[in-house]
């Protein structure tokens, strides 16, 4: 199993409005190297939801339950989506300050290409946001 990190702008796209919904596909992704990551995910992978912009924090875990498919929204079949299902909401919530102190993260993603939308996350980071996130 691989882990991820998929980004949103809560105004656009919630943890909450995700919540609810209870699965989603993950559209909009218009880089390579984001579409690239989307195509790796396998069913079953671990996804962290990371509110962008506004708020700048982990707020849950979620599941691949879907692998690639054409984005619906476009007909360019450059692009695709996977579905995303809510796992589990942290007790609290890991700001992207949070994470960019701590020694054990120094190398994710997020801090080193903060742009991206879709990542990969090292087993062992995964776990670190985890555990920053249980409230303990």
């Amino acid at each position: 199993m691989k882990h991820w990190l998929v980004k949103s702008e809560p105004e656009k796209y919630s943890w909450e409005k995700f919540n609810k919904e209870g699965r989603t596909f993950w559209d909009g992704v218009r880089n390579y190297q984001a579409r690239n990551n989307l195509k790796e995910m396998k069913e079953g992978d671990l996804v962290l939801y990371y509110h962008s912009n506004e708020g700048k924090e982990v707020v849950g875990i979620a599941k691949v339950v879907k692998e690639a498919y054409q984005d619906p929204t476009t007909d360019d079949a450059n692009w695709v989506v996977v579905d995303l299902s809510p796992v589990e909401t942290l007790k609290k919530p890991v700001t992207l300050q949070t994470i960019k102190a701590d020694a054990q993260l120094k190398d994710i993603g997020l801090v080193r290409q903060g742009r991206l939308s879709v990542m990969g996350v090292k087993a062992e980071e995964f776990d670190r946001i985890l555990a920053l996130g249980s409230g303990e």
